[in-house]
């Protein structure tokens, strides 16, 4: 066996150097049609919520006082719940960032007909979507669809009315034209010219500043759609606390069943194998005080040879038990050396790739539960995958800096292959115990082989 260590990562790269004006204004550009057909679009879904939810809402208001008023006033909840995923949708069209979901069933708990049927009643995010589709949106579309209307218009308008203008009908002076107006006014400027060239001219200047400005006008209502429905339609801090809290309550139910399992497991190999071999070895013992008694040495030397084998037998057995508990080892030096000692003690040809670094971050819960499974799945890999060689990987893996950092540990043998996760046997044991620790199992098993199994694990910083 040859035992390695991996480096961590280098630090990461400084970030880039801020875009300049003409990148940065390009990158409005590419953006400006997305955001013109949202705001376009958003004011059409906003005058359809207004009506229906309006409509509904106080319907189903009106007709509280029978059976029929509450259900409709949970579908309004519903109906304004849609509303709001289709605009946060259509906002991606914007390329602004995504809006996170919000928990829409944190109340679980409460049981029957009724308590079902109004848990929206009971949850503020559906409130803050019908105030959004019925009131806000209409108010802040219809804003942004005016300011977007002019400005495309005058935009695409003004650049254009060289060409759409010679189809408009001409009267007389005075009559419907106002460029000579504007050449009586400033004379210096537009002496002499013609009505049509001064109202050409005016045109196209209001269509470039309007078209230069373009990206900037769409992306600050874009922006300002954005910012409300981050606030009202997105993931508040008291989602991801109720998410926290049901995570951690699921983590504890997973542990809870992995450990009971993990001893039913354990007494029942205690009970087939070392018990059974000490009850033998107790028979064994009698009799062989019998034949003493008798006389018959070579009697008791045979019988003290079987108990012997026996008590030798019951050693391994409890040898081999005793792996999936912690060994002194692993309090005494650390994961990376535990991780090693097991490896080396496994009858394979076992390559290690220990990040010493674990030792220092690595709680001694969780020490524990690799340790397990490592030992575990090096113990499968002998018993049924009929490998020769195994790998075994420690490493932690960098995240960024508002993230947990990762333990990736990984299990590489050279079997048969066709491992599956199985209701009652190791590999979904092992799964439920990284579920204790809100961890994931990975397998990838394919028949013929190799079999690579990953546990994959948040740390959290550890506590003095």
């Amino acid at each position: 066996m040859t035992a390695t260590t991996t480096d961590l990562p280098s630090a990461a790269a400084p970030p880039a150097a801020g875009r300049g004006f003409w990148a940065s204004y390009g990158l409005a550009w590419a953006r400006t049609p997305g955001s013109a057909l949202y705001l376009l679009v958003a004011f059409v879904l906003a005058m359809v919520s207004v009506s229906l939810l309006w409509s509904l809402f106080w319907t189903g208001v009106g007709l509280l006082v029978l059976v029929i008023g509450l259900p409709l006033v949970v579908l309004t909840l519903f109906i304004a719940r849609g509303f709001g995923l289709a605009d946060r949708q259509l906002l991606r069209l914007t390329g602004l960032p995504p809006i996170g979901e919000p928990e829409w069933n944190r109340d679980k708990t409460a049981g029957g007909f009724w308590m079902t049927l109004t848990r929206s009643l009971r949850n503020p995010h559906y409130w803050v979507y019908l105030v959004h589709g019925a009131v806000v949106a209409p108010i802040v579309s219809t804003i942004t669809f005016v300011v977007t209307t002019v400005w495309l218009s005058v935009s695409l308008g003004g650049l254009t009315y060289w060409f759409w203008s010679i189809f408009l009908p001409r009267g007389d002076r005075g009559e419907g034209e106002w460029g000579h107006y504007v050449s009586d006014a400033v004379p210096r400027l537009f002496g002499g010219w013609q009505s049509e060239q001064v109202e050409i001219v005016l045109y196209l200047v209001a269509g470039v500043l309007f078209t230069v400005t373009l990206p900037w006008v769409l992306g600050g209502l874009a922006r300002a759609h954005h910012a409300i429905a981050e606030g009202m339609l997105g993931r508040w801090n008291s989602d991801d606390l109720a998410a926290e809290v049901r995570a951690e309550a699921t983590a504890r139910d997973a542990a809870v069943h992995a450990e009971d399992a993990a001893l039913r497991r354990l007494e029942r190999d205690i009970h087939d194998g070392p018990q059974q071999r000490l009850v033998r070895l107790q028979m064994d013992l009698a009799a062989l005080e019998r034949r003493a008694e008798s006389g018959d040495a070579d009697a008791a030397a045979s019988l003290a040879r079987d108990a012997r084998a026996h008590a030798k037998a019951a050693l391994d057995e409890l040898r081999a038990l005793s792996s999936g508990v912690a060994p002194p080892l692993l309090q005494d030096r650390g994961l990376a050396a535990a991780l090693a000692a097991v490896s080396a003690s496994t009858p394979l040809d076992v390559r290690t790739e220990i990040d010493p670094a674990l030792d220092a971050l690595v709680e001694p819960e969780i020490a524990r539960t690799v340790y397990f499974t490592v030992a575990e799945l090096l113990t499968n890999a002998v018993k049924h995958s009929g490998a020769t060689g195994a790998t075994v990987k420690a490493a932690l893996r960098p995240q960024p800096a508002d993230t947990l950092p990762m333990l990736d540990v990984w299990v590489v043998d050279n079997g048969r292959g066709g491992a599956a996760f199985v209701t009652g046997h190791g590999l979904e044991g092992l799964r439920q115990r990284m579920a204790g620790l809100r961890a994931t199992l990975s397998l990838d098993s394919p028949v013929g082989g190799p079999t690579a199994v990953g546990a994959h694990i948040p740390i959290r910083p550890r506590v003095s």
